[in-house]
């Protein structure tokens, strides 16, 4: 009887939570759908003709249904809650490296400086031949990090195939807790400019923003900050906010968000002194900036505290809850849009309306609104991510580019410039020389790096056009001179292409003794809009008429 009681007490207790959440006209039409698809499931589980497993079977028909809504609300059985920390915590129990598939093999891609691969010993191309015991092979990356993941100072043993060396060796590795820092480089890219380049909106990105920007201002006077966004995928919400509160000070609004529950309107505002409100300010973003990374850009730009330089960004406006289920299983659910100060939001895809097909679109330009930003009134937009106040296209790599580096062939010889060089010069300063770019050549003497060209697929259709309308005997000779003519130019295209294949090379080869460390040193020396964003901060005529809106020709 006391039973009966508690479980009365505890359904009584659920409807009057779903009652008081103003889901009263949807409360049958849930339960008879409940019931409905738990008779479904326990039919499937008992007459299936095959065995299944229960636990996937649920877990396929949870993603299906979240599937339907949004790509960020998704479900996190237990078993991925590790991975899920990561995401927000930069956190994990491993051995500290990024891993990748190449054929049948997993390989080190990159070990992390001073953790436990490094420390170990495994170098970038190393390959997992066995780990703790099994065979790797034919394993998926994830696979082999589920393997390579665990407690703190448990050991894993690994068996390593290395290239120049005869036989395979096994190394134990010490697990650790991997902290991988939000801001993993900051430093002076001219006499008075800071840069600080970001990974993601972990806990305490903000703190460490801070930390970098008053140990280069201290030591240097600065005179303008360039804060890298690009690439970064976003995080936590209240980070965002932290990180707008460095420039923006208190008591201004940064984010608020509004759904469909009205308790969960709310209006987020800087709450601590700004630690500076003058320094001229270049933020840098691009398409895969979002969420987060796109509150601290946005805000930015909308209170005109400084020049945002890049590419629209991703367009993610969709705040997230998690939720707690049962058996240490979580519900990462989209609750609410948010809204940057200028009273945009910059959620450029419409999942609420799909297409028939079930594809979903994007705000057309002709359909976004007008806002204006709050100093200076200038001109923004929603729906559609952060537009740039100066946009630079990103680099189009060339065909031979893409080839080399799909082929790992610029990969594989930086892993052999390391075996044949104990040091290089430091990051800043090391440069592909002509030298090296022929021992390049040379190493790819018997390599296959075959590509197809735009301009080899015209003259094919161009070939075949004529055929079909009866015109090839008569243009045939000059067809075959066409494409001997281009067969000769591509011949040349490693020279052609010298300085961009070059450049990927140097930062391949730096990456190898200087970590991701040396990797964006090497990468400012070439990037064009770093030195856009230095033209800018050196120029304050030119900051000051961006910000104010006027027509910069």
């Amino acid at each position: 009887m006391k039973k009966i009681k508690k479980y009365t007490l505890i359904i009584g207790l659920s409807l009057a939570s779903i009652l008081s959440l103003g889901f009263v006209d949807n409360f049958f039409e849930i339960s008879k759908n409940l019931d409905i698809f738990s008779s479904l499931y326990k039919e499937l589980n008992i007459y299936y003709v095959d065995e299944t497993d229960a636990g996937e079977l649920m877990k396929t028909g949870i993603d299906a249904m979240l599937e339907s809504l949004d790509p960020y609300t998704t479900y996190i059985p237990e078993s991925e809650k590790e991975d899920f920390e990561f995401m927000t915590t930069g956190q994990y129990g491993g051995i500290g490296a990024v891993i990748t598939k190449n054929g049948d093999w997993v390989y080190v891609s990159e070990p992390y400086e001073g953790f436990p691969a490094d420390k170990a010993g495994l170098i970038a191309g190393d390959k997992f031949v066995e780990i703790a015991g099994e065979s790797a092979k034919r394993k998926s990356t994830e696979d082999v990090s589920k393997v390579l993941k665990g407690e703190p100072n448990t050991a894993v043993k690994v068996l390593i195939e290395r290239e120049g060396l005869a036989k395979p060796f096994e190394v134990e590795i010490i697990r650790e807790e991997i902290k991988l820092n939000s801001v993993p480089y900051y430093g002076l890219i001219s006499d008075s400019i800071g840069y600080i380049k970001t990974r993601s909106f972990t806990r305490k990105i903000s703190k460490e923003v801070i930390d970098a920007y008053k140990d280069m201002n201290t030591n240097n006077d600065l005179k303008g900050l360039v804060l890298d966004l690009r690439g970064n995928p976003g995080g936590l919400l209240n980070e965002a906010i932290s990180m707008a509160n460095i420039f923006i000070d208190r008591g201004k609004e940064i984010v608020f968000t509004k759904g469909k529950i009205k308790d969960w309107d709310k209006s987020y505002k800087a709450r601590n002194e700004a630690i500076d409100t003058e320094i001229p300010l270049v933020v840098l973003i691009n398409r895969s900036s979002a969420s987060a990374s796109e509150i601290v850009s946005g805000a930015l730009q909308d209170f005109d505290r400084g020049v945002v330089i890049g590419q629209r960004s991703f367009g993610k406006g969709l705040v997230q809850q998690t939720r707690k289920l049962s058996y240490n299983a979580q519900l990462k659910v989209t609750t609410a849009k948010y809204y940057i100060p200028s009273g945009r939001c910059i959620q450029a895809l419409d999942y609420s309306n799909r297409d028939e097909d079930g594809s979903v679109g994007k705000v057309p330009d002709s359909l976004r609104t007008e806002f204006k930003t709050l100093v200076n009134e200038r001109s923004v937009f929603d729906g559609g991510g952060i537009t740039p106040d100066i946009t630079i296209e990103p680099e189009k790599f060339s065909n031979i580019l893409r080839s080399l580096v799909s082929k790992r062939h610029i990969f594989n010889f930086a892993n052999q410039y390391r075996r044949n060089n104990e040091s290089i010069d430091d990051a800043k300063s090391f440069v592909i020389s002509d030298d090296v770019y022929s021992q390049f050549k040379q190493y790819l003497n018997d390599k296959e790096y075959e590509y197809e060209t735009k301009t080899e697929k015209a003259i094919k259709n161009l070939e075949k056009d004529a055929e079909g309308e009866k015109y090839l005997s008569e243009l045939q000779e000059q067809l075959e001179v066409l494409s001997s003519k281009m067969e000769e130019s591509k011949n040349n295209d490693i020279e052609r292409f010298k300085s961009e294949i070059s450049e990927l090379l140097e930062m391949e080869i730096v990456t190898r003794y200087f970590y991701q460390k040396g990797k964006i040193e090497t990468t400012i020396k070439h990037d064009e809009e770093i030195a856009k964003a230095i033209d800018v901060l050196d120029n304050m005529e030119l900051y000051d008429a961006i910000l104010r809106g006027d027509s910069i020709q």
